[in-house]
């Protein structure tokens, strides 16, 4: 049925923010701070958003369960004498559900706390300014009329691409996060931070994992020394992974699933018990009628300037239905902006993605802040590198962490740190202190002679900035010239 402008007047408002997740309420909570009349219409089943739900807290409480238990199981390395560590399973799952509702419940009452006006529906566009609201609960209108719209509605799990696989039945993460028993062999399709921090939960609680990955490399966002040092461990864990593979199909074999793929030019076939499809994520766009709004989009995806502005002037947009990245923090920024250019059209903030970062909340965690080597080579940026490994590091090996490296990249005259790469313990919390110096526009001298408490995992950052003070051309201390007017322009382009 076509949606129809609703004859009842509709709630009219200075800027309406459909979808009320983090980027959601990012906007709702600035544009409200500013003054405007704000609206979030939120249209889930359940309150809170991905993150919140079925992405990161969930999926974060899950893992650390499976790390205590791999750190128990491995007490010898120590001295330490621990009875065989078990676990239980449901009681593991009752453990992050309780968490979500508190997080959840946290949500709820930023939304419906008064700032703003909160309602429940599904919202689609009739024209540029209006949205119909359907299956809508707790009162909310028919209509929503607003000056400005951000849309903010998130994502969803990808469709399998795989022939046969809809017929035999899969898990998506949302599912794996969910389980009420664990399936005794899985098969993991894909080899992003999703799929590998879920294959490592799985099989460090004893189920039997083979991971299918497409790329010559699990962790395709990462430089590929990375990505070598996470497939060791998995396979050392006992993971049976697969990397340059061609997905054939799925099929049916008794009570277990099967994938059929391509290894090189050979056949392979593997079974479990279960399937977990995990490449990736869709935005959540469908049923908005963003086309009535004249809204660009690319397969999906609302396309926007740096300003989150769409092709309709008055309407943004923030967080998974928008390009290029879906990582919460960024959609947070994205929301902040959209509601700040919103309330100051003469102030105008843009997104940059300079500092964009990027974690895998693997074992070691895989973390990685500005440009890594393989985005400097491809946009023709000069770099000196150096790196350190944790298995030279005294506090790394006193916690029995010795996989991994951390890595900086900086400009070889002025010295200005570029990027970071953290592959090792705590990495995801470690690449911060790479965060904070490449906001400052530090310089790999200056990091390197900024105190650090020993021992502490952090000061291992001084080896290779020190490293590549001295490599400065011309400075042996590292403070070289400050970059050119143009240079954040030409690092983000």
């Amino acid at each position: 049925m076509k949606n129809e402008p609703t004859t009842q007047k509709p709630f009219t408002c200075d800027v309406a923010i459909i979808g009320g997740g983090s980027a959601g309420y990012a906007a709702a909570r600035t544009a409200a701070a500013a003054g405007l009349r704000t609206v979030v219409i939120e249209g889930g089943e359940e309150v809170g958003g991905l993150c919140i739900l079925r992405g990161c807290m969930p999926s974060k409480a899950l893992l650390y369960a499976a790390e205590v238990l791999h750190l128990a199981r491995e007490g010898k390395l120590w001295g330490l004498r621990i009875p065989k560590a078990g676990f239980d399973f449901p009681a593991i799952m009752a453990r992050k559900k309780a968490l979500i509702a508190e997080f959840a419940k946290y949500r709820r009452e930023q939304l419906t706390g008064g700032k703003f006006t909160f309602f429940r529906a599904r919202a689609s566009f009739v024209d540029s300014h209006t949205v119909v609201l359907r299956h809508s609960r707790d009162g909310a209108p028919n209509a929503v009329r607003a000056r400005h719209f951000v849309i903010s509605t998130g994502s969803v799990a990808a469709p399998s691409p795989v022939p046969g696989l809809d017929t035999i039945g899969y898990m998506t993460s949302d599912d794996a996060l969910s389980l009420r028993k664990l399936p005794r062999s899985l098969i993991v399709l894909g080899g992003g931070p999703v799929a590998i921090e879920l294959a490592q939960f799985f099989c460090r609680l004893d189920v039997k994992v083979t991971v299918i990955q497409r790329g010559e490399h699990l962790l395709r966002d990462f430089d590929t020394d990375a990505a070598l040092v996470v497939e060791k461990v998995l396979r050392r864990e006992g993971i049976q992974l697969w990397t340059g593979t061609k997905l054939l199909n799925g099929f049916g074999r008794g009570r277990d699933k099967g994938i059929n793929f391509l290894h090189g030019k050979k056949k392979r076939t593997v079974a479990a018990e279960e399937i977990l499809l995990a490449l990736g994520r869709d935005p959540a766009t469908a049923g908005l009628d963003l086309e009535k709004a004249g809204v660009r989009m690319n397969q999906g995806c609302i396309l926007t300037d740096s300003r989150m502005r769409t092709s309709a002037p008055h309407i943004y947009a923030a967080g998974d239905c928008t390009l290029p990245y879906q990582i919460v923090h960024i959609g947070i920024e994205q929301g902040e902006i959209a509601a700040h250019n919103i309330a100051h059209p003469r102030r105008q903030r843009e997104i940059d993605y300079r500092l964009l970062t990027n974690v895998a909340f693997t074992d070691p965690q895989v973390a990685a802040v500005g440009l890594t080597e393989k985005e400097a080579a491809e946009r023709g940026v000069r770099f000196l590198t150096a790196s350190h490994p944790f298995a030279d590091h005294g506090k790394s090996m006193i916690m029995g962490a010795n996989d991994g490296f951390v890595k900086l990249l900086a400009d070889p005259k002025s010295g200005e740190i570029l990027g970071g790469c953290c592959v090792g313990p705590m990495g995801g919390d470690l690449i911060h202190e790479i965060t904070a110096a490449m906001h400052g526009r530090m310089r790999a001298g200056e990091l390197a002679a900024m105190p650090h408490y020993h021992p502490t995992l952090a000061e291992i950052w001084t080896y290779p900035a020190a490293e590549l003070a001295e490599r400065i051309v011309g400075d042996p201390n590292g403070i070289g010239e400050m970059p050119p007017d143009d240079w954040q322009g030409r690092i983000a382009s």
